[in-house]
């Protein structure tokens, strides 16, 4: 299975746009330039006038982002950055607001299936997972170091992972054997560790709540959107917006939460009192979006 041309089709990008409403000359921080499909079409509203500032924490598709955007005639400034960066970024640009924050916390299509990434369980690849090839610790050191009860604990408050003291308790036994390189191998220990039921197969792979798990403990995102919800709406310009798209529930529910609160407390104002999912006909069109959440908020404005 190969990876399409662009890699990355943009979820929900007819409703990100209806939400965050750039306009000509104003000033978007797209937080995850990922293949570029939204920061493009964001920066074809900005205009001549506006600026897009682009992040990425992968330097491979923050390249591809870079030649998709010439199509525009927008003023660019793109980093290779975290988005829980932000701060770092708007002031090597000299900015201390902006009009528009989007960040859409999925992974590239090419990032799912390239072997550079060792993040796939549909074929064998060398275990890695990093998006950021600053981060020092890959999944390999992660699986074959960490005690069989924090691992546990990674699969279970990450991703929800039912059986996750059975599949650490695999990991623990297979590794004190041979170290764990491949993602079949861990992917085959993981499937071995889930019970099996009658009936019907799975809906998912089981190994895909283990792999999610260690994709966002290799990579911090957890603690990465932490610090994006804590500062990113203090950098938003009066009637400016921020837009996040989550995968899945740990995500969202802190997205939710910080948005709450910031609405309780009379600083924004939320454009999305439930979050928005995409329409029957995108997830047939591309089912990788199905379970995308989009939420929004706007500064210090009454609702709109």
């Amino acid at each position: 299975m190969q990876a399409p041309l662009t890699g990355h089709e943009p979820v929900m990008l007819a409703e990100v746009i209806r939400l965050l409403d750039p306009r000509g000359g104003q000033c978007v921080v797209d937080c995850t330039l990922g293949r570029g499909g939204h920061a493009l079409a964001t920066a074809q509203r900005l205009g001549a006038d506006g600026l897009l500032i682009g992040l990425d924490a992968d330097p491979r598709n923050l390249e591809f982002a870079a030649a998709q955007l010439k199509k525009s005639a927008c003023p660019t400034r793109l980093f290779h950055a975290n988005f829980a960066e932000l701060p770092e970024v708007l002031r090597q640009v000299g900015r201390n607001t902006v009009d528009g924050i989007l960040a859409d916390l999925g992974v590239s299509t090419n990032q799912l299936l390239g072997s550079e990434y060792g993040m796939s369980f549909d074929r064998d690849m060398p275990l890695d997972m990093r998006i950021d090839p600053r981060i020092e610790e890959s999944a390999v050191e992660l699986v074959n170091s960490l005690p069989e009860e924090q691992l546990a604990r990674v699969l279970y408050e990450l991703a929800q992972e039912r059986y996750a003291r059975r599949i650490a308790r695999k990991i623990g036994e297979a590794r004190r054997v041979s170290p764990i390189k491949n993602t079949e191998a861990l992917a085959e220990l993981v499937r071995s560790a889930v019970p099996r039921r009658g009936g019907a197969p799975p809906r998912i792979d089981p190994a895909t709540r283990t792999f999610l798990a260690l994709r966002m403990a290799v990579n911090g995102e957890m603690p990465n959107l932490a610090a994006l919800l804590q500062h990113g709406p203090a950098m938003l310009a009066p009637a400016g917006r921020m837009a996040v798209i989550s995968f899945q529930s740990t995500e969202d529910r802190a997205v939710k939460q910080a948005f709450g609160m910031l609405e309780r407390s009379g600083v924004v104002t939320l454009l999305t009192k439930k979050p928005l999912f995409p329409t029957p006909q995108e997830i047939a069109r591309n089912p990788r979006s199905r379970s995308a959440k989009l939420r929004a908020i706007q500064k210090g404005v009454a609702s709109c």
